[in-house]
């Protein structure tokens, strides 16, 4: 079999070629780092390749499938893990200058698991800085579709790889869409799971409420196998859930007779190309095909919930930083530097409001699934973003994926169309808590009527690259407030005029959001001004049961 033959090959298909001998994991191996050291010049998914290790595991591996053994789910699949994940005695940089020295002693445990389950690793992949920043030290990621673009989000290492056939499996972290948002632009699976569902320990962590670890694959049966290894209670983990982990496989079937999949009227169908409106009306059409009853929902908040999911992030992602950031805070490079340390201007009522938006929408979704068993979405309104754009002014990759990271919901994203110039077109399906098994029925069905996933992108061994100051930010002068200055100096942050014209932005721009949404947003969940304390719970009551107005008989003592 070719190079290419055996790079674009699925887990799942590798397993099988592997069982009847067609063959070997060392040809495999082999045949991705030919393509890696041929094509990763361009596309830097990668910034280490472990080679010596890969082959020397390949090669243990060939020997226990000869003896009839190497019966775990992913023996001998080569795997490729997102550099903000510890792996055991290998660089995890982050693509920060404060972390290039970190060899962590033990691997993530959703590394260590993949181990265990018998996958080889191949090398870390690139990143954004602290999953919030630039690409400055390693190079951005083209998307293996069209080099001129950007793959998109931080785990744009692992999408391009594998997209481009540069690994067969690899892993990702999710925090608003960092895994979603550049599988959808690549056009490749991409999960992420309930919260609590694959633990988070050995993830260099951004927010810890949101933040979220998940395969990044192929094919959607590849990323039930990969979710099935990965998933389970972890006590190193404070947030995992001990809650049981279903066979996935078992629930993908080709028949949606009987499911309920929603459809949301509001912000999902807002702002759409013609090409996405296109492809997810054909998505639509399919799934009554097979079976499922569309079924119209109504979440008022869903085009809300950005300036939420911006400060929460910034404001944990701060918390976790505040040390290390005043200490070495010139190290950082600057997109991280200010996105990290915007958070620490953010007030106590800007945090609760923000809070309280979280709740209204956790609300909202949970009413909205108590009649349906599916959400389906755009992952993406759009199918590019320029390699310029990503840097001058960024598009909302999160335009369809923060909701589900401020709620905790499992949600998935594979390929369902192109545009006119053949650039990837997804959809996101979206299911209850820890009914992952749902989301992946629903999209293995969608899968399997449809050859999305069977496209292959041609790579190239040169392209233009911009010009480095079309790769610098060039926006207009921001007049920094003495609040601002009197704040960085008061919490000792090492940050030049630079840095606090971006972070004036960024909380000009999330207290702009959060003030014009708070009259029409938070009444329902503030307490009536006509209330007085104290607060009690009544007697047999709820937290929701009203109040009593002054004067009011109780039955408080």
């Amino acid at each position: 079999m070719t190079d290419d033959g055996l790079a674009f090959l699925s887990a799942t298909e590798l397993r099988a070629a592997y069982t009847a001998r067609e063959v070997s994991p060392v040809e495999v191996v082999a045949a991705l780092l030919r393509r890696l050291d041929t094509f990763d010049g361009v596309y830097r998914s990668h910034v280490l390749v472990t080679a010596d290790a890969a082959m020397s595991a390949a090669r243990f591996a060939e020997y226990e499938i000869g003896k009839g053994r190497g019966d775990a789910p992913l023996f001998g699949v080569p795997v490729s893990h997102k550099d903000n994940l510890w792996t055991r005695r290998v660089r995890t940089g982050v693509h920060s200058r404060t972390s290039f020295a970190h060899a962590p002693t033990e691997g993530a445990t959703a590394v260590a698991r993949l181990e265990a389950a018998g996958a080889i690793l191949l090398g870390k992949t690139n990143t954004t800085e602290f999953a919030c920043g630039d690409m400055i030290e390693h190079g951005d990621t083209p998307n293996p579709w069209d080099p001129t673009l950007y793959s998109g989000a931080s785990s744009a290492g692992s999408a391009s790889a594998i997209a481009g056939g540069l690994t067969t499996i690899a892993t990702g972290s999710d925090t608003g869409g960092s895994i979603r948002a550049p599988a959808a632009l690549c056009g490749i699976v991409g999960l992420k799971a309930t919260y609590g569902r694959v633990s988070r320990f050995g993830l260099v962590p951004l927010s810890w409420s949101m933040d979220s670890v998940g395969p990044m694959t192929r094919t959607v049966t590849d990323a039930a196998l990969m979710l099935e290894a990965m998933a389970g209670h972890d006590p190193r983990d404070p947030t995992s859930a001990d809650v049981a982990v279903p066979r996935y496989l078992d629930a993908l079937t080709d028949d949606l007779r009987g499911v309920r999949v929603g459809v949301s009227l509001d912000h999902f169908h807002e702002g759409l190309e013609r090409s996405v409106e296109a492809a997810f009306g054909e998505v639509l059409e399919v799934l009554r095909a097979l079976g499922a009853t569309i079924v119209p929902v109504h979440l008022p908040s869903a085009g809300s919930v950005a300036p939420a999911g911006n400060l929460i992030s910034m404001w944990e992602a701060f918390a976790l930083h505040a040390a290390t950031l005043r200490s070495e805070g010139r190290r950082y490079g600057p997109k991280a530097r200010a996105h990290i340390a915007s958070g620490a201007f953010a007030s106590g009522a800007d945090v609760a409001l923000a809070q309280q938006l979280r709740t209204l929408w956790a609300h909202e979704a949970a009413a909205a699934f108590a009649d349906i068993d599916a959400l389906v979405t755009p992952t993406l309104p759009f199918t590019r973003v320029t390699r310029e754009a990503w840097v001058q002014s960024p598009p909302d990759t999160s335009w369809g994926t923060r909701h589900w990271n401020l709620t905790g919901h499992p949600a998935i994203t594979l390929p369902c169309g192109v545009d006119g110039d053949g650039l990837p077109v997804a959809l996101q399906v979206v299911a209850r808590h820890f009914d992952e098994s749902m989301m992946f029925r629903v999209a293995h069905a969608f899968e399997r009527a449809t050859t999305w996933h069977a496209r292959r992108p041609t790579l190239v061994t040169t392209v233009v690259t911009p010009a480095p100051d079309a790769m610098m930010p060039t926006r207009a002068a921001t007049p920094i407030t003495d609040a601002l200055r009197d704040e960085a100096e008061r919490q000792a942050l090492p940050l030049d005029d630079t840095d606090l014209a971006r972070i004036q932005r960024l909380v000009d721009g999330v207290r702009k959001g959060l003030a014009a949404l708070r009259p029409a947003r938070t009444i329902a969940l503030e307490p009536a001004l006509r209330f007085t304390p104290p607060y009690a719970v009544p007697p047999g009551g709820t937290l929701a049961t009203p109040l009593a107005a002054p004067g009011a008989a109780t039955d408080r003592p």
